[in-house]
């Protein structure tokens, strides 16, 4: 057997099919040797026949061949195969694709040599730790956690602590459970939220949205930046600091200063490593994940360690205040030197110059002691007990104990430099802002959704599993420094009591530098990757151009980098890092994520309430329920955390939506509540005739052609049965039927017939219109419903229609020729089209299967629809616990292994749960049933022909002119009685019998015996007996395996391009379908109806 390896050319016709997005090709031929050329030519070993015929192939050379391939198996589809591909060849461009957009694609491919851009890209091999897991707990754990969590239950106290973490971790967590919905739902190319949010509620929502999650990550990045400086001032490098305070009154303004000052070049530097290199950024990113790591661990081992050997750091107490440990030496009073007891530090900050008889001092200082409590108590010291309340503070409040004894005086805050004082008041709200950005980066594993092996199982579990890591990291924690720690140093932001050591450090094991570096290191991380991450996403709103003044931050350098967005990030980042204070800025960037989270819950939830085709994600575990709890809690942690930051960012994404919907568009509102809706209405359906739906939004929009009898009564009220079961209330459905007649004269037939069909559509529970056209041809009428139906862009895009039952019986071309007319019409107008074969045995509503198969035969590809409409029936009660099957067929030159992986593949990315099976079609002989049926076939045809010539004879001898319009009848679809059976050229319709003519008829019936031996003598046309042999092996083997199956969904083939072999067509189509209890046939419209991507 010869080989052939075919490599895929440029397609010059640009078909619909050949222009998905991020498709690779590969090749299914099964040779036995390896494909080593990259070249677009097509090899052969010197053979001449042609194995492989596809649209890919120069037709005119395949078609100069004896092209024994598709005679033998697909001939009935041969004449669609350059936009209706076989599915091997459609399979074949779906293997490998990528889920990077184009735009990151070109931008890769500029560093490319020319050389290698051929070779087939790096496949994404990232699973759910590396590429989900770790990379969420790298986000989520950040400065907050190290800074700000002790602080946090010191003033909440343990309860209320515990409360605020279960508030931010449970909205997090139902945030996560409808991303994971959203990015389950298709591939999702890097964008994360912004492309999640905006290819589900629309360019509106999501450049509103997308801005806000813009704004969020930058404000991130300041205070990171922030974080990272006050790391490094406070405890790292203390004498870097350039201002310093004359007093304690200029100390905030001060520390605010070297805040700004150095926060500024941090900035400066970030940026420049990020314009530079950003690939070494990400190659960091594993050692900051490990610094956050190694300092969770230590905390935890500190804990434990404490429990019998708590660290040593003593708290000076005066009375019951906390003193500020680094302005004296020794906690006491006076201190003994040679025997003599001499003043401390202490008594020379609270007295005036002497000795200790004659120097005067401070009241409260004279009546109250000097002690030393333990700071770090323990774990198994009972401290939880005082420490499991709240103890919120005022601005300049002194840190004091309970329990230890105190003495009020009067000018007891004298010196108040020397005590421990809150810098900001607190309260549950805004500890409730401060902490929430340490429960963000839920975002991580969808923004890397384009690197991952399998997105939709990673990203959930990934994304879900570190939530629940981080909320119990961060409720161990508050429940462990409650537990050890004293209250006066939980309480205390610097650890200025306990010698400036970072607070958290004080309990962690091996010493507080741990600490102290892994969360520098880890922060300094954190905002470097915010810094990377901002400008792309800027730049990716900017290329959508929904804004155009952004529009200038979508171009880069050469490779891609966005230049002009960073310099804008930079810009906003420099506006966190002048407010100076880590306090300050976390609030805006909670109101920002807040914003965002809730409208990823509110995608969720009106994807689902609205239940379009391509709402089909593979993550079961969600329901809008969860999404409006989770939206509730979004918009009240906003209100709860900030209200006028609450208003200014809403406000903000008003103004953005408000902005988008509104350029170039006029809206003009009616007075009243219908004028309100006519308006309104007409707004959408002027929305709607911009474009054709995106393919994820398209569902079938039916235009369903229906056959009344004699009485005005619907003759198959299963095809409206069939109908409401498909549509389950959503969409469209026009229900049309055409009447034979004068529009005149039959006016009131025409009232009747719609109230009729109306009443059934009642019946049937289909809700749509119903359209009823009078015309003087059934063909007409078909015409003029198929283009005139529907308003604007609410048009149907698919058509069913009727089963012409009994064509075979009748001599009369009018009972098919309607119908193949009619499947003409529709493909011209690039409509979809179901057949529903037997209709009268479909099921009614108040069936229901409880087993049973619907089983799809995929010959060709076009557009999608077999796999869409097994769906949309399994929504219908009726059909729910059917099981889909889909068969395919492959050819002797087919890989059937490899295309049963890659079906099953595709069929995954569709979120179509589906049992797959590859029938192989071996090239067979033609068999001598085949030839003797398409021998009968052509001598019946033959037969009735030579009777409608010899009786439209007859009525011309007669002169019996048949006035058409002389009765009003009801008219079919495929109707008996729709047009002339002879359509003799006009100069021969009327016409004068002379003697010679009358001679010559009658010769001509003496020869009717030598027109039956022609008959018995006609050999069969080659090409009728190629469909006919593939209508029977494509039917043995559909019978064979779908025999039982409640359904068959299969691809119906084109009616022939010639019209003298429209009757052959029909037996075609009779001979595929026998055998079968219920068939669907189906057509594809043109496009692609289904789609893998979200």
């Amino acid at each position: 057997m010869p080989h052939f390896t075919v490599v895929p050319v440029k397609d010059r016709g640009q078909s619909s099919y050949d222009s998905l997005e991020g498709v690779n090709w590969v090749d299914y031929r099964d040779t036995g040797q390896d494909y080593t050329d990259h070249q677009d030519t097509v090899s052969s070993d010197g053979e001449s026949e042609l194995k492989e015929d596809s649209p890919f192939l120069n037709n005119a050379e395949a078609g100069g061949k004896n092209n024994d391939y598709y005679d033998r198996n697909l001939a009935l589809f041969e004449e669609e195969l350059d936009i209706r591909p076989k599915v091997s060849s459609f399979l074949s461009r779906l293997v490998n694709y990528t889920s990077i957009t184009q735009g990151a694609k070109e931008h890769e491919e500029e560093d490319i040599p020319e050389s290698l851009r051929r070779h087939t890209p790096k496949s994404p091999n990232m699973g759910t730790l590396m590429g989900v897991y770790l990379p969420c707990l790298q986000n989520i754990f950040g400065v907050i956690l190290f800074l700000r969590l002790t602080w946090i239950v010191g003033m909440a106290g343990v309860m209320q602590s515990l409360l605020i973490v279960l508030m931010c971790c449970t909205c997090t967590m139902l945030t996560a459970i409808s991303m994971s919905a959203i990015a389950t739902n298709g591939v999702v190319p890097a964008g994360g939220s912004y492309f999640m949010i905006s290819r589900s509620l629309g360019p509106e929502f999501g450049g509103a949205v997308g801005l806000c999650f813009y704004l969020a990550t930058t404000f991130a990045s300041s205070m990171y930046i922030l974080g990272a400086i006050e790391i490094f001032l406070k405890y790292l490098v203390p004498q870097a600091a350039i201002f310093h305070a004359a007093d304690h009154h200029g100390t905030d303004s001060a520390t605010l200063n070297n805040m700004r000052v150095y926060g500024s070049i941090c900035l400066s530097l970030m940026a420049v490593v990020v314009f530079v290199g950003v690939k070494y950024v990400n190659k960091l990113a594993s050692l900051f994940l490990a610094c956050v790591i190694i300092s969770i661990v230590s905390i935890y081992a500190g804990a434990i360690k404490s429990t019998s050997h708590p660290p040593e750091f003593p708290i000076c107490m005066l009375g019951n205040r906390t003193l500020v440990s680094n302005k004296f030496d020794v906690c006491a009073k006076t201190v003994t030197q040679d025997n003599e007891t001499v003043p401390s530090q202490l008594w020379e900050h609270f007295c005036t110059p002497g000795n200790l008889s004659n120097s005067q001092c401070d009241d409260y200082f004279l009546q109250n002691n000097v002690t030393q409590i333990q700071g770090i108590p323990g774990l198994s010291s009972g401290i939880i007990s005082d420490n499991m309340w709240s103890n919120y503070m005022y601005k300049g409040q002194v840190l004091e104990k309970t329990g230890l004894p105190s003495e009020d005086a009067h000018g007891g805050l004298d010196k108040v430099s020397m005590y421990l004082t809150a810098d900001i008041a607190t309260s549950f709200t805004l500890l409730v802002g401060i902490f929430f950005p340490s429960a963000t980066g839920i975002m991580a594993g969808s923004n890397r959704s384009g690197d991952l092996r399998d997105a939709q199982k990673s990203i959930p579990v990934g994304t879900i599993l570190a939530i629940a890591t981080t909320s119990f990291v961060y409720i161990s924690f508050v429940v462990l420094f409650g537990a050890c720690i004293e209250g006066v140093v939980l309480r205390d932001k610097f650890g200025d009591a306990v010698n400036n050591n970072l607070v958290v450090g004080t309990l962690s094991w091996p010493s507080p530098w741990v600490i102290v570096i892994g969360s520098f290191f880890s922060t300094i991380g954190a905002g470097l990757q915010t810094l990377t991450g901002a400008p792309r996403l800027l730049q990716a709103i900017a290329k959508d151009n929904i804004i155009p003044f952004l529009r200038v931050f979508g171009h880069g350098k050469t490779n891609g980098e966005p230049t002009w967005a960073l310099l804008l990030t930079g810009l906003i980042a420099e506006l966190g890092i002048l407010i100076a204070s880590l306090d300050m800025v976390a609030p805006i960037l909670s109101m920002f994520f807040l914003m965002c989270y809730l409208f990823v819950n509110l995608a969720c939830a009106v994807q689902t309430l609205l239940r379009t085709p391509n709402w089909r994600p593979r993550f079961k575990y969600y329901h809008w329920t969860l999404s409006f709890l989770g939206m509730s809690i979004c918009l009240a942690l906003m209100f709860i955390s900030s209200w006028y930051y609450a208003i200014v960012a809403m406000g903000i994404a008003g103004m953005i939506y408000k902005y988008i919907e509104y350029q170039g568009a006029e809206k003009e509102w009616g007075d009243g509540i219908r004028g309100l809706s006519l308006s309104a209405a007409r707004y959408a359906l002027l929305r709607l005739e911009v474009g054709p739906p995106h393919t994820k939004n398209w569902r079938p929009q039916l235009l369903v052609l229906l056959k009344l009898d004699e009485d005005l009564h619907v003759k198959y009220p299963r095809m409206l049965t069939f109908a409401s079961q498909l549509k389950a209330g959503k969409g469209l459905t026009i229900v049309g039927t055409v009447i034979q007649g004068n529009f005149l004269d039959s006016f009131g037939e025409l009232q009747a017939a719609e109230q009729a069909v109306k009443n059934m559509m009642e019946i049937e529970r289909v809700k749509g219109f119903c359209q009823v056209v009078v015309a003087n041809k059934v063909r007409e009428g078909i015409v003029h419903l198929i283009q005139s139906c529907g308003l604007g862009g609410m048009k149907h895009n698919t058509v069913v229609m009727g089963w012409p039952y009994g064509w075979r019986q009748s001599e009369d071309p009018r009972a098919w020729k309607t119908f193949i007319n009619t499947v003409r019409y529709v493909t011209a107008a690039h409509l979809a089209l179901m057949v529903p074969k037997n209709v009268s045995f479909y099921p009614n509503n108040h069936e229901r299967f409880m087993d049973g198969n619907i089983d799809v035969w995929w010959i060709v590809h076009d557009g999608g629809m077999l796999m869409l409409l097994p769906f949309l029936l399994k929504q219908h009660k009726v059909w729910r616990k059917c099981k889909m099957r889909i068969f395919t067929v492959a050819q002797m030159d087919d890989n059937s292994i490899q295309m049963k992986k890659d079906l099953a593949t595709f069929l995954y990315q569709l979120r179509i749960e589906a049992e797959v099976e590859v029938v192989e079609m071996h090239d067979s002989d033609i068999s001598a049933y085949t030839y003797e049926r398409t021998l009968m076939m052509e001598q019946r045809s033959q037969m009735l022909r030579q009777m409608r010539l010899s009786t439209a004879e007859r009525q011309r001898e007669a002169q019996l002119v048949k006035d058409r319009h002389s009765l009003v009848r009801m008219g079919s679809l495929i109707s008996d009685e729709e047009e002339e059976v002879f359509e003799a050229p006009p100069e021969k319709v009327h016409m004068t019998w002379t003697k010679e003519k009358a001679e010559a008829e009658r010769r001509k019936r003496n020869n009717a015996p030598e027109n039956f031996r022609e008959l018995i003598s006609l050999k069969p046309d080659q090409s009728n007996v190629r469909r006919m042999h593939t209508a029977v092996k494509l039917n043995e083997v559909i019978v064979n395996r779908s025999h039982d199956a409640r359904l068959v969904l299969l691809n119906m083939p084109g009616p022939p391009r010639n019209s003298d072999g429209d009757e052959n067509y029909m037996e075609f189509l009779e001979v595929l379908t026998e055998g079968l209890e219920r068939v669907l046939l189906v057509r594809g419209g043109g496009r692609e109806v289904i789609t893998i991507y979200s």
